[in-house]
């Protein structure tokens, strides 16, 4: 359990106030929120705990054991025997297949080391974009537990419709979701990468 986590499990029934204030008032017709409400699609509660669900410790090993698969290619594709003393043509035949398959294994642009070198590096990233973006997110539930708009919204009693608490709600709701969506678009960018590479990694299967 990392930081996050603790702080999501404390702003729990903070996020709920928020969603459900949001879900059964609405916030003022002029408020910022509708922007990050329309650039997430989610209510904080909800996009909070889909940014905690990213597990960047699952993918530790993912890197090293790519590299290691792709150093192992490497050393297949040369250990792959030339013709020696073999002439003739079947031993030019042999030897244009034997460059084939090297080059099909390491080497190449298109090679299967190439290929597990680049899911290493996508898997580095990945890792780093959801640490940041938990991070990020941490960093926001932490600003707002101690918010004047989270003590406006533990008032017990108090109307879910009433102005005060829908501008509270509103407020908490534009930071939470603000740091989830810039964490999203950050972690957009790896998506033409990761699309590149799911064909040949997946041959590999």
């Amino acid at each position: 359990m990392d930081r996050l986590d603790r702080l999501l499990a404390t702003a729990g029934p903070l996020l709920r106030r928020v969603d459900d204030i949001l879900a059964a008032a609405g916030a003022p017709p002029e408020h910022r929120v509708w922007i990050q409400l329309r650039r997430v699609r989610l209510l904080p509660g909800d996009a909070a705990r889909a940014v905690a669900a990213l597990r960047p410790d699952e993918l530790a090993e993912a890197a090293p054991e790519l590299r290691a698969d792709a150093r192992a290619y490497a050393v297949l594709a040369a250990s792959l025997p030339e013709p020696g003393e073999w002439t003739g043509a079947a031993a030019e035949a042999y030897d244009a297949a034997r460059q084939r398959a090297a080059v099909h294994l390491s080497g190449g642009p298109e090679s299967l080391d190439e290929s597990l070198q680049a899911s290493a590096d996508l898997a580095d990233s990945l890792m780093t974009w959801m640490r940041s973006a938990r991070d990020s997110l941490a960093e926001v539930l932490a600003e707002v537990l101690v918010s004047a708009e989270a003590v406006t919204l533990a008032a017990p009693g108090t109307d879910l419709a009433s102005v005060r608490q829908q501008e509270a709600a509103a407020a908490v709701a534009v930071l939470v979701l603000q740091a989830v969506a810039e964490g999203y678009e950050a972690g957009a960018d790896l998506l033409p990468t990761s699309a590149r590479l799911a064909e040949p990694v997946a041959a590999l299967r």
